[in-house]
């Protein structure tokens, strides 16, 4: 019973840095890190990343989920696995959306939270 213990330990910061590390390993593209939590309530940081295929979509969101999971986070939920266009991951003080290049282009996140910060990604 200790894994919800663990979740409240990691800070927004580190499920930033293992969200970003799942998605490299599996060569996700253009991937942004941005800062929202002085705009919404519901999450601090949100990470935004493309992935060629639906395959690598869901692979992606798949791998994000597991690295997460396994740092003691707490999976909230995840949204469009079966299409996979576009995944949400929802961690909490962390959302990642992983999308179909076409499908980011489309919605462009980017410009709809433009208010939001860019973060650096960590090295």
């Amino acid at each position: 019973m200790s894994e919800p213990h663990i979740a409240q330990q990691l800070s927004t910061e580190q499920l930033t840095r293992i969200a970003v590390a799942a998605l490299e390993d599996i060569k996700a593209k253009d991937i942004t890190v941005l800062e929202v939590g002085h705009l919404s309530s519901l999450f601090e940081t949100m990470i935004i990343a493309s992935g060629d295929s639906n395959r690598q979509v869901r692979s992606l969101a798949d791998n994000v989920q597991k690295k997460l999971k396994e740092a003691g986070a707490s999976i909230i939920g995840i949204e469009g696995e079966q299409v996979g266009e576009w995944v949400l991951v929802d961690a909490g003080g962390l959302v990642v959306h992983v999308m179909h290049p076409a499908v980011r282009l489309h919605y462009n996140l980017e410009e709809l939270w433009g208010a939001a910060r860019k973060m650096k990604r960590a090295a």
